[in-house]
């Protein structure tokens, strides 16, 4: 999966680099995050056994988010915990900076509880197979789904996600911004970025 970090505003813009069209304010995204908690809810019957890992690092963001929903509908706050994938890819030798290292949370008794993936963009899947591969070394689940806000296709690899806040076509060549208020200091959005058109 490609990440970008580069700050964007919220509001549809053009420059001479690109085209920013904003696809999920702040109130499309809390409604994807309460929608994705209710079908956690209703495909996974014992939610006290639940673990939500979020991926950084906008992940671990919407992991939280989830869980205070499940709580706040069901009474129950599922584990929480965090899978860094930094040092699993299976690019790492030609990505052009490697991501700063977070320490990897799980459970100690994971085998046997089912787990939850949580990230922000879906994109070429190579991200969630690092997750699994990180999983892997901790325990053994008796069952990963994955849940993402923004599936945006391309995928290279057979992965699809279980739980999508939503589904944005793009190109490839094209950019997905996620923005979160307490990580980026700005208003919660999801920004498509295209690169735009060349003079003929």
């Amino acid at each position: 999966m490609k990440k970008e970090t580069e700050h964007q505003p919220d509001k549809t813009r053009q420059t001479s680099e690109a085209l920013g069209l904003l696809v999920m304010d702040a109130d499309a995204i809390r409604k994807a995050i309460r929608r994705i908690a209710h079908e956690i809810i209703e495909q996974n019957h014992h939610l006290d056994r639940l673990v939500l890992a979020g991926i950084p690092t906008r992940g671990k963001i919407i992991a939280r988010r989830i869980a205070a929903h499940i709580e706040e509908i069901e009474g129950i706050c599922p584990t929480l915990g965090v899978v860094d994938v930094s040092m699993h890819r299976d690019d790492i030798s030609t990505r052009p900076r490697v991501s700063v290292l977070e320490l990897t949370e799980l459970p100690l008794d994971l085998d046997g509880r089912p787990l939850i993936l949580i990230d922000d963009v879906l994109y070429t899947g190579r991200s969630c197979r690092a997750a699994m591969d990180a999983i892997a070394s901790f325990g053994r689940p008796s069952q990963i789904q994955l849940a993402v806000l923004v599936d945006r296709g391309h995928r290279e690899l057979p992965i699809r996600a279980d739980f999508v806040g939503k589904n944005i076509p793009t190109a490839p060549e094209d950019k997905i911004r996620v923005r979160f208020e307490e990580l980026d200091h700005l208003t919660d959005s999801v920004t498509l970025i295209r690169p735009a058109p060349t003079a003929a």
